[in-house]
């Protein structure tokens, strides 16, 4: 067991007379002084933010002048400052890195609510307890080494410095203060009426079990004054009886609730001091557990102190016991709200307890995401996908899962077919889509794509920047004039403008056809990749009207000059207009309007890419090997 707290009377705030000014205060007071008040100032250890908004939200919902929460500190990060809300304003609360600077700039804050895991929350309260004005520290972590547990004890109990914990979430003062999580969100605190002290003062081991005792003690009395978990490990920084003699001697608590369990033998304590009458305040109890007299074997419990080693250990043994020193122990757990109806309205009978007129809370806005989840609101995307999904159990493109875009082989045509067109295309489309790819990866050095990416990559720049540099020269002198291309061409077509009129009315217009020209290809000279993509389409397309009307304008401006020839970006352009309305994929609408949107030369910007990469990495290999030389 833990040694005893030392108790300095002098040091102590006394309730309702909280002094302005830095005032030491040393461990859990016996004389009936709160551990917390209206102007309880903390520092929370994480980057708790939820558990941080709602002690928030308890101040605000308590009337509180100013937020509990002074500062917090996270190791992994700069100092910064975190939002929060406070009531219906956002508010900031700084972060800092160090310890020894938050508590140096917030001289104020006496309590240290710490969130660190069980691996660093050792060093961090060991750390804390240098601070002279720190009084109570709260270790929400479960899972300490026993040895190191006791080391903290010792060292808070030679500082002075209330534990609460390891292993619990902390403690509550209705209408003043709350640690972390305690108490539940919001409509757990107003239904439980926390916003207001009440009459009745509990003490638990278990944080959850503390909780529900909000809620017993709310609906079968006037509701809570304070409430405490000290901790499920077999070690608590502090015990039953040191909160017990403090609820004995406030004269605003009228009954005491204790919940004990299985394991330790901390509840005889109280009965000595029933016995002895050191406790003479209406005690209601009951220890947790006393279904392990039906197992064959001794039965460890979620706490780590949660195990009988002994008869005297067992839940069965200790409510007997408290009986037979005087508390109110129901006969099973069910029937402990009723035990403590049954004390509160005796004490009501005796003039004891004053029932008070309730006060309505004010009202704290709902968070979005939570009146979101609740289903109480609804609220327009920003923007909207359908061409993915990764939310549930795998990954879809397009409602196809990634396992059957790899088992079927789509390949990278297939893909940009789920993600671009949103529905699978046939294969001769698909292959279309990846030669596409192919032939327009690179064009040498010399375009300005890749000159550009060529110098952002000598010039020192990352690959991101070397890639932006080159995309952002295509338009319609390189190799933007896909788009164009298909427009000129689709509505020359769909006019009825025969290909001699077309070329005429271009020339009258002065205006150029995209994708008709080359500076070195030729009629004579012929580009490979122009008659590859054609010699595919023509065999595999079903029909290529618009293909056949673009060879028809070649003859007609090769003719005037032999190096006007389709090109790439137009045989491309067309033979993908040909597609969208020839493969009976889509409609004409959806045809029209792909054509509209850019897609074409989506295909460019793709397949370019490649080629900028490759530029770039040839760069900085160059420039690796002239640096090793």
């Amino acid at each position: 067991k833990s040694p005893p707290v030392s108790r300095k009377q002098s040091e102590v705030i006394p309730e309702g007379n909280v002094q302005a000014a830095k005032v030491e205060v040393s461990g859990v007071q016996s004389d009936g002084s709160s551990l917390f008040s209206k102007n309880t100032k903390a520092i929370v250890w994480g980057m708790q933010t939820r558990a941080v908004q709602g002690m928030l939200d308890f101040d605000f919902v308590c009337r509180r002048v100013e937020p509990s929460v002074v500062a917090m500190i996270y190791p992994f990060t700069g100092d910064h400052k975190q939002k929060f809300y406070w009531g219906h304003k956002e508010i900031l609360i700084p972060v800092y890195k160090n310890m020894s600077d938050a508590f140096g700039k917030h001289p104020q804050a006496d309590v240290l609510v710490n969130f660190a895991s069980l691996r660093s929350a050792y060093d961090s309260t060991l750390e804390a307890l240098n601070y002279t004005q720190v009084r109570v520290i709260a270790i929400i972590a479960e899972g300490i080494p026993e040895n190191m547990t006791r080391k903290i004890i010792k060292k808070a109990h030679e500082n002075d410095v209330a534990i609460i914990g390891p292993a619990t979430v902390g403690g509550i003062k209705p209408g003043c203060f709350k640690i972390g999580n305690t108490g539940g969100m919001m409509d757990n605190i107003l239904y439980s009426k926390l916003y207001r002290p009440g009459s009745v003062a509990y003490v638990s081991r278990s944080g959850g079990m503390s909780n529900e005792l909000n809620n017993i003690v709310s609906k079968n009395s006037d509701g809570v004054y304070e409430g405490v978990a000290i901790g499920g490990d077999r070690y608590p920084g502090t015990t039953f009886m040191d909160f017990i003699m403090r609820y004995q001697n406030n004269p605003e608590i009228k009954m005491i609730v204790l919940l004990g369990e299985v394991g330790g033998i901390e509840e005889y304590e109280v009965c000595e001091a029933l016995k002895s009458n050191r406790i003479n305040k209406p005690l209601v109890a009951w220890c947790i557990g006393t279904c392990a007299s039906m197992f064959a074997s001794e039965v460890q419990f979620g706490h780590a102190g949660a195990c009988a080693n002994s008869d005297q250990e067992t839940a069965t043994a200790k409510n007997k016991s408290l009986r037979a020193a005087g508390a109110h122990v129901p006969d099973t757990f069910d029937d402990l709200g009723e035990t403590v109806s049954q004390v509160y309205r005796s004490l009501v009978d005796a003039g004891i307890i004053t029932v008070k007129e309730e006060e309505a809370p004010p009202t704290v806005p709902m968070d979005f995401s939570w009146a979101r989840e609740l289903g109480l609101i609804r609220k327009p995307a920003s923007f909207m996908t359908s061409i993915c999904d990764e939310r549930g159990q795998e990954l879809l493109y397009a409602g196809m899962p990634i396992t059957d875009v790899l088992k079927q082989e789509l390949g990278i045509g297939g893909v940009i077919s789920l993600l671009w067109f949103q529905r699978p295309l046939p294969r001769y489309a698909c292959m279309f889509i990846e030669m596409c790819l192919m032939v327009t990866a690179d064009h040498g050095p010399a375009v300005s794509g890749a000159h550009n990416t060529i110098v952002c990559a000598r010039a020192g720049k990352d690959l991101v920047s070397s890639l932006v540099s080159g995309l952002l020269t295509i338009g319609d002198r390189f190799g933007g004039a896909l788009n164009d291309a298909a427009k000129q061409f689709s509505e020359a077509y769909d006019s009825g403008l025969i290909p001699m009129d077309f070329v005429n009315s271009m020339r009258k217009k002065g205006q150029l056809i995209m994708g008709i020209g080359h500076r070195v290809k030729s009629i004579n000279n012929p580009d490979m990749r122009v008659k590859i993509i054609k010699d595919y389409v023509l065999k595999n397309f079903p029909k290529t009207p618009l293909l056949d009307y673009a060879l028809e304008v070649e003859k007609i401006t090769t003719s005037k000059k032999p190096n006007l020839i389709l090109n790439v970006d137009g045989i491309i352009a067309v033979a993908f207009v040909d597609f969208l309305r020839q493969s009976n994929c889509f409609n004409k609408e959806e045809a029209q309007e792909y054509i509209e949107m850019g897609s074409i030369n989506g295909l460019f910007v793709l397949g370019r890419s490649i080629g900028f990469i490759g530029h770039y990495m040839d760069q900085k290999q160059a420039s690796y090997h002239c640096t090793l030389q």
